[in-house]
This record gives structure tokens, sequence and C-alpha cells, in this order.
């Protein structure tokens, strides 16, 4: 019991990078064309789970993301149990664990109306945004299973705490345009599908000036974690966000001026589940939990540095 206690930080870390290639593999399934190529669900086909040989490699690819949903049930379900097995067990990382476990099935069903839906625009979309929601709920149960179950203590005054949940929600409504954008683009996923209807010039400029508003929120975040002496950890995770932003950014411009190759679109993709996942490190950054220890009968308790993170 003790060594599967010990395992809840690396599986809620593999929970974690399985699910951003999880928007990797389904990038992989819109940009080849492959988003029929299991043309029903939950089926394959009428008469098969699986992919046959004339379905070609089209097949192959739409099977293979949906084989990795197995992955991410596995991983939940052993998160689960490394959760429960822990003692004294954690409240907060036990329902964690469970919130995770129970979105790897919805988001499977959310993938399966994107097929019956013949790849409709924004059921896409949403099948995407459930990713971005399943990559939080990884990050917080990884994180919360290296810290304590002690009052929050903050690093930073109240007005960087706003400013870094303002650059949160600038960095969701980034990959929300992104999404939009991406129904309004050429890569359906099948070249029957239909599109959202949008003009992409206008949706484009849309989704870059929120990026200029995220890189500007993030930079003035850095400077203030700067300004204020804020803990290393916190300033060095402002710095990598704003790094990966203006990264995610320059992919962005070229991608768009250059016609929006496949493996560009592909990499950008990537890149916005690094950027969310950047977000929230650099949020995560401005406090900690310190570990409760149990004190004797009649005696306060005492506390100790939190697990390192």
């Amino acid at each position: 019991m003790r060594s599967l206690a010990s395992a809840l930080r690396p599986l809620a870390l593999a929970s974690l990078i399985a699910n951003i290639t999880l928007i990797v593999t389904g990038a992989a399934v819109r940009l080849t064309g492959s988003g029929l190529g299991c043309p029903t669900w939950p089926r394959c086909t009428d008469d098969s789970y699986t992919t046959t040989a004339e379905m070609g490699v089209h097949g192959m690819i739409e099977f293979g993301n949906r084989l990795l949903t197995f992955v991410l049930v596995g991983l939940a379900i052993a998160t689960f149990a490394a959760a429960i097995a822990q003692r004294p067990r954690r409240k907060a990382v036990v329902w964690l664990s469970v919130a995770v476990g129970f979105a790897v099935p919805a988001q499977g069903v959310v993938g399966g109306i994107t097929v019956l839906s013949g790849l409709n625009p924004w059921v896409v979309g949403l099948h995407f945004i459930v990713s971005i929601v399943m990559i939080a709920g990884c990050y917080a149960l990884w994180r919360r299973a290296g810290e304590g179950d002690g009052d929050k203590i903050w690093h930073v005054p109240a007005p960087i705490r706003h400013l870094a949940w303002l650059t949160t929600a600038a960095s969701f409504a980034v990959i929300a345009a992104g999404v939009v954008v991406t129904g309004s683009g050429p890569h359906a996923g099948d070249h029957g599908a239909a599109r959202n209807g949008l003009d992409p010039t206008q949706i484009s400029q849309v989704h870059a000036d929120l990026v200029f508003l995220l890189i500007g929120l993030s930079v003035a975040l850095w400077f203030a974690l700067r300004a204020t002496g804020a803990p290393a950890t916190a300033v060095r995770a402002a710095a990598v966000l704003v790094i990966v932003e203006f990264s995610q950014g320059l992919i962005g411009f070229v991608q768009y001026f250059t016609h929006l190759p496949i493996i560009l679109v592909g990499v950008h993709m990537l890149g916005s589940g690094l950027v969310w996942t950047s977000t929230l490190a650099a949020l995560w950054a401005l406090r900690e939990r310190p570990v409760v220890v149990a004190a004797p009968a009649g005696e306060p308790a005492p506390a100790k540095e939190p697990a390192a993170v």
C-alpha cells in the first residue's frame, strides 16, 4: 500500500502528459483528414469495434486516437487507487482523482458526439475545451499531491494575485478563440465536414488581439513579481510563461502567413497545451500549503515545510 501511495504524484504527472498528448493525437486526426476514419461511435464501423483493412490509414489514425482513451482510463484508475492508499487519506486529493477519472469517459462521449455529428466544428471545439479542463484537473492533482493540507500561504499581495487570475482568464480566452479560428479554417478533419461560417481573417485578428493582451499581462506579472520580491520560483514560472507565449505566438504568425501547413498547425496545437500548463504553473507558484503534522492530544499541531514540488 505504501508503494502504491508513493506513486500518486508520478501517476498524476503521467495523466497530465497523457492529456497533453491527446491534444497532439487529436490534431493528427484532424490534420490528416481522418476525423471520420471510424465513421460511427462507439463502434468503429457498424460491425466492428476496431478498424478494418478496408478503412486504410485514416481508420488506423482515428482508431489509434480512440485507443489513447484506454490509457487515460488506466491512469485514472491507478491514480485513484494511489490516492485511496495514502495514510492519512487526503480528501481533497481523492476528490481531485475522482473528478479527473470521471472526466475521461465524459471526454469520450463528447468525442463520440463529434463523430456522430459529422465533425460539427462547434462540437469539435468543445472536444478540445474539455481537454483543456482535464489538463487543469490533472495539473491541480499533481501539485496538490506534492504539498500539504494546511491553509494557503500567499507569497504576493492581493493585487498581484488578481493580475495572475486575469492572466489565467486571458490564457483561456486565447485558447477558446483559437478553437473558433480552427473551426473557420481549412483543416476540418474530413473533406466533407462543415465549417462554422465565420470569416477566418476577422476571427484570426480577434485571436491575435487576445494573444497580445495575454503577453502584456504576463510580462506585467513578471515585472510585478520581481518588483515585490516574490520567491524566485514564482518569478521563474512567470518568465517561463512569457517565453512559451512568445514561442507559441511566433509559430502562430508563421503558420498564418504560410497558409497553415499541417506540421506547424500540429506544433501550434501542442503549444496551446504548453501555454495553458505554463499559465497554471505561474498561478500555482504564488502560494503554498504547509504539511500539517499531527500533535499529541492537548498540544497545538506544528507545521513543517511542504514537500518539494
